[in-house]
C-alpha cells in the first residue's frame, strides 16, 4: 500500500520558497554526568506548500530539533551550534521578545499530547483568542468571534456553544483539532506538528491528517511533521528527513528515499514493513536498540546495528553526502546500496568502541 501510494506520486521541484533552512543545528542537554550531545549536525529545508517529515525511532532526537526551532527547549538543553532561519531571519539570533513576537504569525506548533497541551481551568475559546488579543490587539468579545470561526473551520460541531466548554469536555480527536486550531490561528509561515496523531485511533487519524493537508494548501505554509510512522509519510510528505541517535542519516524526495533508499538504516526501516506478510511468517527487524547519546562511539552512529559495517565505519564518522538525485546519505557506502548491492562485512569482525563516547566537540 506504501509503494503505491509512493509509485502515484511526483515530486514538486524544490523551486519554491524556502520558509525554514536549518543548518549544522546541534543541541546539548547538562546531565549529572556531563553534557550529552543529543542533536548533532542536523540540516535540512522546508519549502512553501510543502511538507518535511522528520522520520525515525523513538529517542533519535526529532522532538527536540522540533523544541529548538521553536524556541521551546527546555532549561538543562541549549543550542550549541549552527542556525536555524525562518524567511531569512536567524531565530537563534533572536531575543525571547523577538522570539515571542515570531511564534504565531511565523511559527505554529502541533504538540503530540493535546490534554497536556492545553491548560485545563480556560475554556477553549479564551486559549483559541489569546492570539487575537496578543498579536492583533482585539477585544475579548471580537477574539470569541475568531475562536467560533476556528473551531468551525478544524470541523468542530456547534462551535458557538463549545467555545465555553473545557478542554476534559472534548474528545482526543477534537482536542487535536483544537490543538491544529491554535497553531494556524495567524495563518504561520511554518507549522510543525510533532507527532499529532500519537493516541489516536486510526479512523481519527486520518481526518486529523487529512485536516492538516487542507490547511497546508489554502494556507500555502511549509509544514514540518514528526513521526514515526513510514505510511503516514509516504503519503503526506514531500521530503524526508531519517534522523538516528541525533543524527540525520537521510534526506531526500520521499518518492526517492522510499523507492531507493542508500543508507543501510533506512533500508531496515522499510524492510521492517510487513507487506506482504502471510500469519505465521517471521517479521523482518533491526536487531539491537539505539545506543545511549553518552555512549555514541566514534565513527558511523549506526555501526553497531548495521549488517555492512565495516573498518571504516568504526574509525571515521561519515558525512551527508549526494547519494541521488537531491538525495543525500551520511554511509561510507552509499554509491553501492544505490547500485543495489550490498558490501561485505569486515573479514574480521571488529569489537564495538561503545565504552569510548564522542569527545563533546564532535557530533552525538
Amino acid at each position: 500500500m506504501m509503494m503505491e501510494v509512493l509509485e502515484s506520486r511526483t515530486h514538486k521541484q524544490t523551486t519554491a520558497e524556502k520558509v525554514l533552512e536549518v543548518e549544522g543545528l546541534d543541541v546539548d542537554i547538562r546531565t549529572p554526568k556531563g553534557t550529552v550531545r543529543v542533536v548533532g549536525n542536523v540540516s535540512f529545508t522546508a519549502y512553501k506548500g510543502q511538507t518535511l517529515a522528520l522520520l525515525g525511532e523513538s529517542g533519535c532526537g526529532k522532538s527536540v530539533t522540533a523544541k529548538a526551532i521553536a524556541g521551546l527547549l527546555d532549561p538543562v538543553a541549549s543550542v550549541a551550534g549552527g542556525s536555524v532561519e525562518l524567511e531569512g531571519a536567524d531565530l537563534n539570533a533572536m531575543s525571547p521578545r523577538q522570539r515571542r513576537e515570531v511564534a504565531g504569525p511565523g511559527l505554529g506548533i502541533v504538540f503530540q499530547d493535546a490534554l497536556t497541551a492545553l491548560n485545563p481551568v480556560y475554556t477553549v475559546g479564551t486559549q483559541l483568542g489569546e492570539a487575537f488579543r496578543i498579536h492583533r490587539g482585539m477585544n475579548k468579545k471580537q477574539a470569541l468571534v475568531e475562536a467560533v470561526e476556528l473551531m468551525r473551520r478544524v470541523g468542530i460541531p456547534e462551535p458557538e456553544l463549545r467555545v465555553f466548554a473545557y478542554p476534559h469536555q472534548f474528545s482526543g480527536g477534537m482536542r487535536q483539532r483544537i490543538l491544529i486550531a491554535m497553531a494556524v490561528a495567524l495563518s504561520p509561515r511554518l507549522l510543525i506538528a510533532d507527532e499529532p496523531t500519537t493516541a489516536l485511533d486510526v479512523t481519527v487519524q486520518a481526518q486529523i491528517m487529512q485536516l492538516l493537508r487542507r490547511l497546508r494548501e489554502e494556507e500555502d505554509m511549509a509544514v514540518v511533521l514528526i513521526t514515526h510512522d513510514l505510511a503516514v509519510v509516504a503519503e503526506e510528505a514531500d521530503d524526508v528527513c531519517i534522523m538516528y541517535a541525533g543524527n540525520v542519516v537521510e534526506r531526500g524526495p520521499v518518492a526517492t528515499v522510499f523507492s531507493a533508499p542508500t543508507h543501510p538504516y533506512t533500508k531496515g526501516l522499510l524492510e521492517s514493513v510487513p507487506t506482504h506478510a502471510q500469519r505465521g511468517d517471521d517479521l523482518s527487524s533491526i536487531p539491537g536498540s539505539p545506543p545511549e547519546l553518552q555512549l555514541i562511539p566514534a565513527g558511523c552512529v549506526y555501526q553497531d546495528r548495521c549488517p555492512i559495517a565495516a573498518q571504516v565505519c568504526r574509525e571515521k564518522r561519515p558525512e551527508l553526502r549526494p547519494s541521488g538525485e537531491n538525495q543525500f546519505s551520511a554511509c561510507h557506502f552509499s554509491e553501492t546500496l544505490s547500485a543495489g548491492a550490498a558490501p561485505k562485512r569486515a573479514a574480521e569482525p571488529v569489537a564495538s568502541p561503545q565504552s569510548a563516547p564522542t569527545p563533546q566537540g564532535e557530533n552525538a
